[in-house]
C-alpha cells in the first residue's frame, strides 16, 4: 500500500500564488535559454510605449511575467510568496487573481500616462515617428529613445498592489526589513516605501532604469480595489 505524504514545503502555498510563481519562473528560464540562442524574449514579451513600433497588444499581460535578472525575479517572487499567500487566503483565489492582474494593468496605465506626458512635453504630441524625429536637444532624443525603444518588464507593479493591500488589511503585522535590525509594522514601512518610490520617480536620477511610476500605479490601483471591494482581514492572521 502506498501512503501519500503531504509534507512538501509547497503544499501550503495557495493555488493562484503557486501558479504565478511557476509561470514567472518558467518565463525566466525560457528567457535565459532563448537568449543563449540569440533570441531575446524581452523584446517580444516586455511592454513598450503604446506608440512604439515594437508595441504589441499581448505585451500588456506578458510583461508582468518577464524579469530583467535574477535579483529582480528573486525579490518579486519572494514578495509574491510572502504577501500573496496571506492575501489569497483573505480574498479568495478568484478575487486575488483579479486583484493581481488589475494592479499589474494599473501599473502599466500610470507608467504609460507619465510617458505620454513626457513625449508631449518634448514633441508637442503624444505620438511621433521615432525613426525620423530630430532635435538639437540630445537629452530629449535620449528620453524619447528610452520611452520608445526600451521595454518595461516585471511583476513589480502588481507586487506593489499586494504590499498596499497587506498594509491596509494587516497594518500591525511586523516585518523584518533588510538593513533594519528590528521588526517594523507594515503601516509604517509600506507607506514609507511608496513615498520613496514617488521621490525617485519625480527626481528621475540619471542611470535609473526602474519604472517607479509603474510601482506607484500598482499601489494606487491596489488601494482603490481594497476600498471599492470593502475587503476585511481574516482575524486568524497576524493577531
Amino acid at each position: 500500500m502506498n501512503t501519500y505524504n503531504n509534507n512538501s514545503p509547497f503544499s501550503n502555498i495557495p493555488t493562484v500564488v503557486k501558479n504565478l510563481l511557476i509561470i514567472n519562473i518558467l518565463f525566466f528560464i525560457a528567457t535565459l535559454v532563448f537568449e543563449s540562442k540569440g533570441i531575446y524574449l524581452v523584446k517580444l514579451l516586455g511592454v513598450y510605449y503604446f506608440d512604439s513600433p515594437n508595441f504589441h497588444i499581448w505585451q500588456v499581460i506578458t510583461y508582468m511575467f518577464m524579469h530583467g535578472g535574477f535579483a529582480h525575479i528573486a525579490f518579486n517572487m519572494f514578495a509574491l510568496f510572502t504577501f500573496g499567500s496571506t492575501l489569497e487566503y483573505t480574498m479568495g483565489s478568484k478575487r486575488f487573481l483579479n486583484f493581481y492582474l488589475i494592479t499589474g494593468l494599473g501599473a502599466l496605465a500610470l507608467q504609460m500616462l507619465v510617458q505620454a506626458i513626457e513625449v508631449h512635453q518634448i514633441a508637442g504630441n503624444f505620438t511621433i515617428n521615432i525613426t525620423s524625429f530630430t532635435s538639437s536637444n540630445h537629452e530629449h532624443i535620449r528620453t524619447l529613445s528610452e520611452i520608445y525603444l526600451s521595454p518595461m518588464v516585471g511583476a513589480s507593479g502588481a507586487i506593489f498592489g499586494l504590499l498596499i493591500a497587506f498594509g491596509i488589511l494587516y497594518p500591525d503585522s511586523e516585518l523584518l526589513i533588510l538593513f533594519i535590525p528590528v521588526p517594523v509594522k507594515a503601516k509604517y514601512i509600506i507607506p514609507a516605501y511608496v513615498v520613496l518610490e514617488l521621490i525617485l520617480g519625480v527626481a528621475q536620477f540619471s542611470g535609473d532604469s526602474i519604472a517607479h511610476f509603474a510601482h506607484l500605479g500598482g499601489a494606487l490601483f491596489g488601494f482603490i480595489l481594497i476600498k471599492f471591494w470593502h475587503l476585511r482581514r481574516l482575524r486568524n492572521f497576524y493577531e
